[in-house]
């Protein structure tokens, strides 16, 4: 990773604040995006003392003209890119029938269109230095997710567009990562959308007893590394729940609905 340029949007907490510390260690190059400009220069005033090169770009990766602008920044500061880091999303809790429309357009808009627009800009970049593309996905994407409805369709849509990425691009060198954590301890939970569009500012779940952010970093890296195509993290509720959905699937949604139905405050009755 030494000298590598990367850019990791949602960078200014999470698992793209983990990537950010974890690339900067291995010796990358960082440019680093999010919303949050003061939480992201934080990071900046933390990284640099560690000897690291690193830029900030405020981007709302929903807004195609922002993403330009990041890509653009980036190249001209660093002269190339190396590795994209779609990390950037939003969650949600409410059932269909209660959640407004507008929630499941940002959904789509920052977790599916955030990561087209970001690879858009970036491939011309990423196609002349053979480098990767990541998706930084979720279980969610594979099996539906009772009362996520935007966030299930928005990362089965992340999934399906590098999937095809990645096919398109067997014989041209561009390496494509899918990577589906499962719960991680972050602050996605607590932003998470409810039915009409405010965060609902508590997590429903254990957080300590998820996997670290920090983890999920290691286990990105070493996939970039070793230009992996895909990988489920944990296993109880990444890998297991997967697979079992390829052969049962009626018995996972029956485990989820129960799960999803005994988390505290749950709209599922």
């Amino acid at each position: 990773m030494k000298g590598k340029v990367v850019i990791i949007t949602g960078a200014s907490s999470g698992i793209g604040l983990a990537c950010a510390r974890e690339f900067a260690r291995k010796g990358a190059i960082l440019s680093l995006a999010a919303r949050n400009i003061e939480a992201l220069e934080t990071v900046v005033k933390e990284l640099i003392p560690q000897g690291c090169k690193v830029i900030a770009t405020q981007t709302d990766v929903s807004n195609p003209s922002e993403c330009l602008h990041l890509v653009r920044t980036t190249v001209k500061t660093f002269g190339k890119i190396d590795i994209l880091i779609n990390n950037a999303g939003l969650s949600m809790r409410a059932l269909f029938k209660d959640v407004e429309l507008d929630v499941l357009k940002k959904l789509m808009d920052v977790n599916f269109w955030g990561t087209v627009y970001c690879t858009k800009f970036a491939f011309p970049y990423l196609m002349s230095s053979k480098g990767s593309v990541v998706g930084i996905s979720s279980v969610a994407g594979y099996v539906g997710l009772p009362a996520r409805t935007g966030y299930s369709a928005s990362k089965f849509a992340m999934n399906g567009f590098l999937e095809t990425l990645r096919t398109e691009n067997l014989k041209t060198g561009l390496h494509v990562l899918v990577a589906a954590p499962g719960f991680t301890a972050s602050n996605i939970r607590k932003a998470a959308l409810t039915a009409n569009g405010t965060p609902q500012g508590e997590t429903p779940r254990k957080e300590e007893r998820m996997m670290s952010a920090e983890r999920v970093a290691q286990h990105i890296i070493r996939a970039v590394e070793k230009r992996k195509s895909k990988i489920i993290l944990t296993f109880g509720e990444g890998k297991f729940t997967v697979f079992v959905n390829k052969w049962f699937p009626s018995l996972v949604r029956c485990i989820s609905y129960r799960k999803m139905r005994r988390e505290p405050n749950s709209p599922l009755k």
